[in-house]
């Protein structure tokens, strides 16, 4: 069994992506990201990802049966011999069954589950926040890093709200986060499996306590 097989979990806005990318380059393992995947796969013309085209291209949502596929074809990289970080998948029970399925095939098995925790306030408040320089794309927080002016940023350039960032969509995310999550928060809980992290504080305030929750 790998020593370092995780899965990451957590609401849209809780710094996951960049908290799992700190604990890769601290285990020395690659981040397996199913939007990654699928767009590597799509590009690739496998057959799988020939099938993945096609789903796309309907504007489908990929099956179960192929995103296992390519998880399947990615844990056989030689780079995910030592472990892997799992960031975006499973969101569901039977997602989390069929991966348990696949990695018991493989002779491999889930050491940690990590939850990133952040109040659903907040959230809302970081991301809706959020403002984009029209013509130099530099992104400010109204709170935390603020532009020059209320409304314009560097040279006078005008700021934009990004559609997906206003707040009844960024509420209608969490909800649906919520709705898919706590089902499985539940299945490895009580496996013994999850760690919850506290994911709000300094980038490497969150680290640190991450770290000491997977024992690295």
């Amino acid at each position: 069994m790998s020593q370092s097989d995780l899965i990451f979990i957590g609401p849209p806005g809780a710094g996951k992506g960049t908290q799992a990318k700190r604990l890769c380059e601290k285990l020395g393992v690659p981040q397996v990201s199913t939007g990654d995947m699928l767009r590597e796969a799509r590009a690739a013309e496998s057959e799988l990802g020939k099938r993945v085209a096609e789903v796309m291209e309907r504007g489908g949502l990929v099956s179960d049966e192929i995103v296992i596929g390519l998880v399947e074809e990615r844990l056989a990289r030689a780079d995910a011999a030592k472990g892997f970080v799992l960031d975006g998948f499973p969101r569901t029970i039977p997602q989390a069954e069929a991966l348990d399925k696949l990695l018991r095939r493989l002779g491999r098995s889930v050491k940690h589950v990590v939850l990133l925790e952040v109040p659903d306030a907040l959230i809302v408040e970081r991301i809706t926040g959020r403002r984009t320089g029209e013509t130099t794309g530099r992104i400010y927080h109204l709170k935390y890093d603020p532009p020059p002016f209320p409304d314009r940023g560097e040279g006078g350039e005008r700021l934009l709200q990004r559609s997906d960032d206003v707040e009844e969509t960024v509420v209608n995310r969490l909800a649906t986060y919520a709705a898919q999550t706590a089902p499985l928060v539940a299945y490895y809980a009580d496996k013994g499996l999850l760690r919850r992290v506290d994911g709000v504080g300094s980038l490497d305030e969150v680290s640190a306590r991450l770290f000491a929750a997977v024992g690295v």
